[in-house]
């Protein structure tokens, strides 16, 4: 009882706080908004500024980036937006971190998002982008910020490394399995890599119930962070990349998304059979989301199956998918759970079948509070276990504290 009146004082006192706070940043947002000829052009800088402290077990779980148990992690996030008249549009992201996902190592600048956006006709039929953004695949990344997003990290599909490698190709089916366990999994890539800033062109639009979305990107949705620049890695084996979305009514949203690319880096050429270059290898994609709205309830599910065309082993399949729930239990405070597992399949190792992957499950539990319009707080609990090989379990406690302006 005493706890729980503490609690509640304190949130209260931080509540109080905090709208005294959330005045200045309105004051802040103004100062920061910007326009000419006769308010024909229109730019608006902002940021985010994001706290996060991990706790977790070794080997450290997703795309943690860490030998230590505990790992301070903050990021400061700048955006520009800027409109001119009502069909053009640039938007830019930078970042000061510690590298894109959360890492030990020393501080880092970078220019994660820029694009031109043209939208020829009011009704948003039709829309043209070309620059270094996000892929239109899913219905995680249009909610990915951490102002959006319900929890800390990323669903499983998004961030759990496989014996997949794109600086390398292995010398056989053997060497394909065991060099994931000998090795640091950051040699390694995921299905998809977070939100995927890749570089290229992208049309997208909304035709009645349906909207679409395609794109020309430079690198496959399983590209590290260091493949998605023009510059780093050019156009010469682009991946292809599509939504297709039908709203039946206000709460239902739901969608198939597609990918075909060449997925390892030019640097890897060499490591390959007599013959073959980086387009006879392919990461293929097939992907189904949902999403539901009603009252203080939201749901998101995504459905991936994914074959990556290995040298020397043939092609390694796997399935993954997340169930995610929110629940608003105030105007400020809400919680959420997310189930995600990841099911891989077999391949030839020369003396038997066996799973290229080691198949797991993780279940994560937040919750958050929104103090103001502009600070927030989330607290997270993950259980993550393989349910093959040796079984291994990994908790991992989060909090993150944002400010944005």
């Amino acid at each position: 009882m005493k706890l729980s009146c503490a609690l509640s004082l304190f949130f209260v006192i931080c509540t109080a706080r905090a709208f005294e706070v959330d005045d200045f940043f309105d004051r802040l947002d103004s100062a920061l908004t910007a326009s000419a000829f006769q308010d024909q052009l229109r730019a608006r800088l902002s940021g985010r500024l994001d706290i996060e402290a991990y706790h977790f077990q070794q080997p450290a779980p997703g795309l943690i980036d860490s030998n230590i148990d505990n790992l301070f992690n903050p990021r400061l996030t700048l955006f520009l937006d800027a409109q001119f008249g009502t069909h053009i549009y640039f938007f830019a992201q930078s970042r000061l971190d510690r590298r894109f996902d959360p890492s030990d190592r020393g501080a880092q600048v970078r220019l994660d998002e820029y694009a031109l956006r043209i939208s020829p006709w009011d009704d948003q039929r039709f829309n043209l982008q070309i620059g270094k953004f996000a892929t239109v695949v899913g219905n995680w990344v249009p909610r990915h910020s951490t102002w959006e997003n319900p929890f800390i990290n990323a669903p499983l599909i998004y961030e759990n490394t496989t014996p997949i490698s794109d600086k390398a190709a292995p010398a056989s089916p053997a060497d394909f399995i065991n060099r994931f366990e000998a090795s640091s999994k950051y040699e390694f890539n995921p299905v998809i890599w977070g939100p995927n800033y890749t570089s290229g062109v992208s049309v997208s639009g909304q035709l009645g119930q349906f909207d679409y979305a395609g794109e020309i990107k430079n690198a496959s949705l399983s590209s590290r962070p260091e493949s998605w620049s023009f510059t780093e890695v050019g156009f010469a084996h682009p991946s292809f990349n599509a939504r297709v979305g039908f709203r039946p009514s206000q709460i239902w949203n739901l969608g198939i998304s597609v990918s075909d690319g060449a997925y390892f880096r030019p640097e890897a050429e060499s490591t390959f059979p007599t013959g073959r270059d980086l387009n006879d290898y392919r990461e293929l994609v097939l992907g189904q989301d949902a999403s539901f709205a009603w009252h203080h309830w939201q749901a998101w599910a995504e459905f991936y199956e994914a074959r990556f065309e290995v040298p020397r082993v043939g092609d390694a399949d796997t399935f993954a998918y997340y169930l995610e729930v929110k629940y608003k239990f105030t105007l400020n405070f809400f919680g959420a759970v997310r189930w995600n597992q990841q099911l891989f399949g077999d391949i030839a190792d020369g003396r038997r079948d066996v799973g290229w992957g080691q198949d797991l499950g993780r279940i994560d539990i937040a919750g958050g509070y929104r103090f103001t319009s502009h600070i927030q707080l989330k607290l997270q609990y993950s259980f993550q276990q393989e349910t093959t090989g040796q079984s291994n379990d990994n908790h991992l406690l989060a909090a993150q504290f944002t400010v944005r302006f």
